[in-house]
């Protein structure tokens, strides 16, 4: 066979051999030779194809996979212009560690620098923003060259998947003509191309990478014990007035490690959607709202924040943990990474610490007032939203988060969406709460159409569990999650509307699209930006577009325009029913007036929280 295709095959195959079940490819003639391998390993039941017309589309539908699954996925485009579409979803994967495989299919070195049509420098094109790339020499029929194939894919898989710094890699793949099968089937050596029927997990791959471990958890005053020195006295270490702050965490053990500790602590807990944490005796609805009024903040400020995740979406979070004098911070990536967004952290542990092993400086009194303050925001803000007029942007994500339940999965948007939500939805059991993921390595608001597609498709995949009843007795399940949601607001939704142009055979998820339309960019009204010259044309930027005929252009069958809490509840209510994909357009009204609303909205937390002054607040 000639050598692009025993190339394309071998690659492949060994995808496939180092767990790689999920493959998205964008159409293309240089990268022909691998379409039709994956496409014919996806009808003998290798692995699962998703084609997709648009490579920016495409490679946000492998992030959303791989991110839900934590699993690899592959994205395989063609060469040009194709592989500079994959920029953002690159940079996105980077940011938040998930394990996406580039392969990006390109001219032989002859054809380049010769201005050869769709040809571009490809070498290394991520830069940074991958962990490793690699260019693949153009195949030769000479012995030899399976191994070398195979040994550069299965390395390709360790390191996107290393534990202690996941993150996308780039394999850029060289094809000379003729680029699609012969008749001739032999090679000059074995292709070792697994037997039709072998499954993946019976497959041994070549070669493996070491993978670095993870540290073990520890008590946190063991771990405080350390900036003193091996024999201090553990009875005092740990400070009695901490708050544990989750920004966004990939697993829900962390979450759990996270509420855990809080609770044991007697600590409140803030967390962000994405860090699935919002649950437990100490949790905070309305953390970042408390933090803006200037005077809580100043009677609450902590001795020690302890950060699981990366913590980022409020400015008043964050200046609370750049003040405060002691910050560990806990994430899987602390090892390489040093996620450290106020540059001020104390200490870096790659798991959540566990429970100090003997607390006895528990103080009521400092929960207490965090837990009063919070009560006494749920109020003001429930009364100044109930009496508003028309829907906004807050209803939209309350009302959301109120009617999912833990089946569910909620992918909220960078921008306005994941900021009310962490602003404005209540404390819920973490048992009945949805699973919440988002963008957030860079918080772009581009491609989350097809990061949600891929999420759901990933949520709603049959996979195992275990199981384990209240006497300890364990079974391993099956397990599929349910409808997956979006909560986008108009600008997102536009900027990645192409990923909704889907062909008929391709896998589709039941996923709901939930649009905030308020025509245009609305969180520029609630930052310094807002009332500067020529505000609307270069910050609220509106376009005046009907979004309901934007989605049914893309052949959404199902387009529903709510502009009350009653009619989008029974919009979500009737999408969800109906399956597969739906869009519901919420109209929210005037960006200036829900500008104003939400500073009226925090004027009058400040004025619930008068009466909690100093003398009500914890003794310094």
């Amino acid at each position: 066979m000639n050598p692009s295709t025993a190339m394309a095959r071998v690659l492949v195959d060994e995808l496939v051999a180092n767990g790689v079940t999920e493959v998205v490819l964008a159409p293309g003639s240089r990268s022909a030779a691998l379409a039709i391998a994956l496409a014919d390993a996806d009808a003998r039941g290798d692995l699962r194809l998703h084609v997709r017309i648009d490579e920016r589309s495409a490679g946000f539908l492998a992030l959303g996979l791989a991110k839900v699954a934590r699993e690899p996925v592959a994205v395989v485009v063609t060469s040009g212009t194709a592989v500079a579409n994959l920029a953002p979803a690159v940079v996105e994967a980077s940011y938040a560690d998930v394990p996406v495989i580039v392969v990006t299919a390109d001219r032989p070195a002859e054809l380049r620098d010769t201005g050869a049509s769709q040809t571009i420098d490809q070498a290394r094109f991520f830069g940074s923003g991958v962990r490793w790339s690699h260019e693949v020499a153009v195949a030769e029929p000479r012995a030899g060259q399976v191994r070398y194939w195979r040994s550069v894919v299965a390395r390709a898989v360790a390191v996107a998947t290393e534990v202690a710094d996941s993150g996308p890699v780039h394999l850029n793949v060289a094809f000379r003509e003729p680029l699609v099968p012969d008749a001739d089937e032999t090679w000059v050596e074995p292709l070792g191309l697994a037997p039709l029927g072998t499954e993946p997990a019976e497959r041994v791959p070549v070669a493996v990478d070491a993978r670095l471990g993870m540290a073990a958890a520890q008590p946190l005053d063991e771990i405080l014990a350390l900036l003193s020195g091996p024999e201090t006295d553990l009875d005092h270490v740990v400070p009695t007035r901490g708050v544990v702050v989750v920004g966004d965490v990939a697993d829900v053990e962390t979450s759990d490690a996270a509420i855990a500790l809080a609770e044991a602590c007697g600590w409140p807990l803030l967390s962000e959607p994405s860090g699935n944490a919002r649950s437990g005796d100490t949790a905070l609805a309305h953390g970042p709202l408390l933090l803006a009024d200037d005077a809580f903040a100043a009677a609450h400020r902590p001795e020690i924040v302890v950060c699981v995740g990366t913590p980022g979406l409020s400015r008043s979070v964050l200046r609370m943990v750049r003040e405060a004098p002691l910050v560990v911070v806990a994430d899987e990536r602390a090892a390489v990474r040093r996620p450290d967004p106020t540059r001020n952290a104390t200490l870096f542990v790659s798991v959540v610490p566990e429970p100090p092993g003997a607390y006895e400086d528990y103080d009521d009194a400092w929960l207490d007032s965090w837990l009063a303050a919070d009560a006494r925001a749920a109020a003001a803000v429930s009364k100044r939203l109930d009496d508003a007029a028309g829907l906004t942007g807050p209803d939209v994500a309350r009302t959301l988060w109120d009617v999912l339940d833990s089946s569910a999965l909620l992918l909220a948007a960078a921008s306005w969406p994941v900021r009310h939500l962490e602003a404005f939805a209540r404390v819920r059991e973490s048992e009945d709460a949805p699973y919440v993921v988002g963008n957030r390595g860079t918080s772009g608001i581009d491609g989350l159409v097809s990061t949600a597609w891929g999420a759901a498709l990933a949520h709603q995949s049959t996979r195992t569990a275990v199981s384990v009843d209240d006497e300890g007795g364990a079974e391993v399940i099956s397990v599929t999650g349910g409808t997956a949601y979006a909560l986008l607001g108009d600008l997102a939704f536009l900027h990645d509307h192409n990923g909704l142009l889907v062909g008929d055979d391709e896998p589709r998820p039941d996923l709901v699209i939930v649009v905030v339309d308020n025509d245009g960019g609305g969180i520029f009204g609630q930052l310094e930006q807002a009332g500067t010259e020529h505000f609307e044309r270069v910050f609220g930027t509106p376009l005046g577009l009907d979004l309901a005929a934007v989605a049914r252009a893309a052949a959404v069958d199902d387009v529903t325009v709510v502009d009350d809490v009653t009619g989008l509840v029974h919009a979500l209510d009737e999408a969800t029913a109906r399956g597969s994909v739906r869009v519901i357009v919420a109209k929210v009204g005037d960006r200036g007036a829900e500008a104003a609303l939400l500073r009226d909205v925090q004027a009058d937390v400040s004025a619930a929280l008068a009466d909690l002054a100093a003398d009500a607040a914890p003794e310094a």
